[in-house]
């Protein structure tokens, strides 16, 4: 019979068996969706002679624009502790390549993030709120944009299995999102008792801390609900942080020389990035560029400027940014280096 600690705990696989798995599911998604992809291209790789420059210009400034507007989502959850638009630049910039190369979602580049934004003297409860909601935020804005999507789409181009299975897991997270911020807002007693007694049932659980915690969150979540400027803000960062990732694609589409129907590239981009939200592989390696492709065939786009189109725009979404974060991570450690100053915390103004 097991004790009372051992029966609290929660069970975890080991640490090597979680590595194992994480990079046997790297392998797999390499062998079987991003090899036979670029063993496709080099068949192709005579398009990149009719490559219009000012084209392709086009395409990375749109990147480029995706990733300022993430700042001004970042900066405008951490109000009114946001630190300067460059520093925030900087810290997306070194979570971007943190979470290109290491597998579990969202979840490794928001701890480098907090830990960061925290040595920048972000304020804990702020720092922990604005990371959980930049994410969960972002997530639920990409899945009513491919919803809508979805909606226009079907009626045109008839359904996919694929769709389904997108949806019913955006409706998943849309409950779990808005159900979450209901409870903390307007059940706040109730969900306060609740939590005191799950934490009663953990030992290594403070229930009194515990609850703290939660009772400053939910002051964060109300300060953002009434601030609506503010939470209007928020979603419109996040809107433009999809699209203009999405228009990159589409021109990159262009770019090879076809001309795709931007509600149709929409819901092959959302689909994709909804089914990339499995931790599997890093950022959704393989998962991306093997959704992509079939679906934009799948909407008129030749297989061959299918191919190349995607992994363009994934060589400037995913691959290019590792180094450029590697580079701002470590301008962000020379920064906190024993002889540079320590950076106070810098009021954003109210966007």
């Amino acid at each position: 019979m097991s004790s009372p600690e051992s029966g609290g705990r929660r069970f975890r696989l080991p640490r090597e068996l979680r590595i194992i798995l994480s990079l046997g599911s790297l392998v797999f998604v390499v062998e079987y969706l991003v090899i036979p992809q670029f063993a496709s291209a080099r068949r192709s790789l005579y398009l990149l002679s009719n490559l219009n420059p000012v084209i392709v210009a086009l395409a990375v400034v749109l990147e480029m624009s995706a990733i300022y507007a993430y700042v001004e989502l970042t900066r405008t959850v951490l109000y009114p502790y946001a630190p300067r638009r460059f520093d925030v630049l900087r810290v997306n910039l070194a979570g971007l390549a943190i979470g290109h190369i290491v597998p579990g979602g969202a979840a490794p580049s928001g701890a480098l993030a907090f830990r960061i934004f925290d040595e920048l003297h972000v304020p804990r409860d702020t720092n922990a709120f604005g990371m959980a909601a930049q994410g969960a935020g972002s997530a639920v804005v990409l899945n009513l944009l491919f919803w809508v999507m979805l909606v226009i789409s079907i009626p045109l181009n008839g359904f996919n299995p694929a769709y389904g299975f997108a949806a019913l897991a955006g409706v998943f997270l849309l409950l779990g999102f808005f159900g979450t911020i209901y409870l903390i807002t307007r059940g706040q007693r109730r969900a306060d008792a609740w939590i005191r007694a799950l934490a009663r049932r953990i030992p290594t659980l403070n229930p009194d801390r515990i609850a703290q915690t939660l009772e400053k969150v939910a002051e964060r979540v109300t300060l953002l609900i009434n601030a609506r400027r503010n939470l209007w803000w928020a979603f419109t960062w996040a809107g433009l942080n999809w699209l203009l990732d999405a228009a990159c694609l589409w021109v990159f589409v262009w770019a090879f020389g076809h001309l795709v129907s931007p509600i149709d590239l929409l819901v092959a981009y959302g689909l994709a990035n909804v089914l990339a939200a499995i931790p599997l592989t890093p950022a959704g390696l393989g998962v991306v560029e093997g959704t992509l492709i079939p679906t934009l065939v799948g909407f008129g786009v030749p297989h061959s400027q299918a191919i190349l189109a995607v992994l363009s725009y994934r060589l400037v979404n995913f691959w290019i940014p590792i180094p450029i974060g590697g580079v701002a991570y470590a301008s962000l450690q020379f920064r906190r280096s024993p002889n540079s100053p320590p950076a106070g915390p810098a009021p954003a103004p109210e966007t």
